[in-house]
């Protein structure tokens, strides 16, 4: 199948997975000028119809195959769980789509080697879904990183709460046989993409030095693989100049997701949930009045910062789905244009090796856990 070869043609688009996260990937997609969504598709033809009429979808589908046959999209989304996406996403390249893959890539960075090699054999586009890699904050972040406000990076912070107790813990929790017990690295796997890709933007290096520590901090109710669950991860990262410490947490409330980037002139501190950006430049008067105003300085930042979302939610721009949508738009438009994908294969690479050397940390031993080589 051929690319569309005038920007101006529309763009096929198939997403193969019904669950939640694809009501984000439609509703957005449904926003970008260029692009419609063809048909969905997933193995419980009802969660695909009822999809496909939520959004207006034309088509739906219970198998892939057909779909492709059928269909002939231009870009394939794959929001299935983690096992079945390196041979989903085979057949699509196989038969000429582009590919957007959701997190975790595949099961283990041999797969994910597999994958990239695959798309660029096939002359098609591949990226991955990072949710949060394109929010408003992630892009603050990167103005303020080139325009030197932060000086030279040091240290990065990233932290990811989870609540076991919210809509997609209890489903993990209901039941022995829910797909995330099968995962090599478990709860983590499906979502430490999430800590880890804020981090290697800041870090060169490949093949950083890597530290995991994981334990189960719940208390064992289930007598199965349930409470094997790891529930607390902390990462230690560290480049030759740039170090990083990732935080995983279940239990820490409120339930929040932050990053910090220390640098020699500023340290920003960006949070995710309430989508604001902030400097700590410290106090610029002395002694004890210095201390004091610093507290009202950083006050005035946060309304600063709120303002500029109160400002974009009175002009429709405040968007959950805010960063997903940008991820999208961008990807598309290295279809059209032949540029690189927004998150290019070698990140995803070099995400996939440090999950790996993560999972082998943290795993027993006798587990089987993947060695991962190198790329």
């Amino acid at each position: 199948m051929a690319s569309p070869s005038s920007k101006s043609q529309e763009l096929r688009v198939a997403i193969v997975g019904c669950g939640q996260i694809a009501d984000g990937h439609v509703s957005e997609i449904q926003k970008i000028a260029g692009a419609e969504v063809v048909a969905v598709c997933d193995l419980e033809r009802l969660m695909a119809e009822q999809l496909a009429v939520r959004y207006g979808v034309a088509s739906f589908y219970d198998d892939f195959t057909e779909m492709l046959r059928r269909e002939q999209p231009d870009v394939v989304h794959i929001a299935t769980p983690p096992a079945s996406h390196l041979p989903l996403a085979l057949e699509a390249l196989a038969a000429g789509c582009h590919l957007l893959v959701e997190k975790p890539f595949t099961l283990d960075y041999a797969d994910s080697v597999k994958l990239v090699d695959a798309a660029e054999q096939a002359g098609r586009k591949l990226t991955i879904s990072h949710t949060y890699h394109f929010d408003p904050p992630a892009e603050e972040l990167r103005r303020l990183v080139a325009a030197g406000t932060l000086g030279e990076l040091v240290h990065l912070e990233s932290f990811y709460g989870y609540n076991l107790n919210g809509p997609f813990g209890k489903v993990i929790l209901a039941s022995p046989d829910h797909w995330v017990h099968r995962l090599p690295g478990k709860l983590f796997q499906n979502n430490i993409n999430h800590l880890l890709c804020k981090v290697t933007e800041f870090i060169p290096e490949d093949r950083p030095e890597i530290q995991a520590w994981g334990w189960c901090r719940a208390e064992h109710q289930f007598g199965d693989v349930r409470d094997q669950l790891l529930d607390e991860l902390r990462v230690m990262i560290r480049g030759e100049k740039v170090s990083a410490y990732a935080t995983f947490s279940s239990h820490i409330q409120p339930v929040t997701q932050f990053f910090r980037a220390y640098g020699t002139r500023n340290i920003a501190h960006l949070d995710f949930n309430s989508r604001t950006v902030t400097l700590e430049p410290g106090p610029t008067l002395p002694a004890a009045i210095g201390r004091l105003a610093a507290g009202f300085g950083q006050a005035w930042r946060y309304a600063r910062s709120a303002g500029r979302n109160a400002g974009a939610f009175a002009r429709s721009e405040y968007h959950f789905f805010a960063g997903l949508n940008l991820l999208f738009t961008r990807f598309y438009a290295s279809i059209r244009d032949g540029g690189p994908p927004p998150i290019t294969p070698h990140e995803i690479l070099r995400i996939a090796w440090m999950m790996d050397r993560i999972f082998e940390q943290i795993s027993p031993p006798g587990s089987g856990q993947p060695d991962g080589g190198a790329r």
